[in-house]
């Protein structure tokens, strides 16, 4: 019996620790449904929303050339980063950080699912390249 407990709190240990680093391949997976109106590497333009190309470690409202909401844009005048806890807030749930933004994307509810993502954006910098 010690051993079933054991072996369960491993894998849910495991799962956790998958959860918080994410897997830029799964995530990369992920972010098709987000290239419908979002760009990321090489060439990346602006669509219908900012292309994401070094959004790691961005401030708010910064891609050049995009005409961002007044609640992103009110962040980029509150020096405000994205970091991963701010993307995995705003995944989860775009209208938290910008009740007035564009996106109408619901968000991920998943954990796992954003963790995969933000590891997937994490690996390019300004210009589109993998890091």
């Amino acid at each position: 019996m010690r051993w079933i407990v054991a072996a369960a709190t491993l894998v849910a240990f495991a799962g956790a620790a998958h959860a918080e680093g994410g897997d830029p391949a799964k995530g990369e997976q992920a972010f098709k449904v987000c290239m419908a109106c979002h760009a990321i590497g090489p060439g990346a333009k602006n669509k219908v929303g900012p292309e994401l190309n070094g959004v790691v470690g961005r401030k708010w409202g910064t891609a050049e050339g995009y005409n961002y909401s007044a609640d992103l844009a009110a962040g980029k005048d509150q020096n405000k980063v994205w970091d991963e806890a701010s993307l995995d807030n705003y995944l989860t749930n775009p209208k938290t950080l910008a009740p007035h933004g564009k996106m109408s994307f619901p968000g991920i509810s998943q954990a796992g699912k954003r963790a995969d993502v933000i590891a997937f954006l994490k690996q390019f910098d300004a210009s589109g390249n993998k890091k």
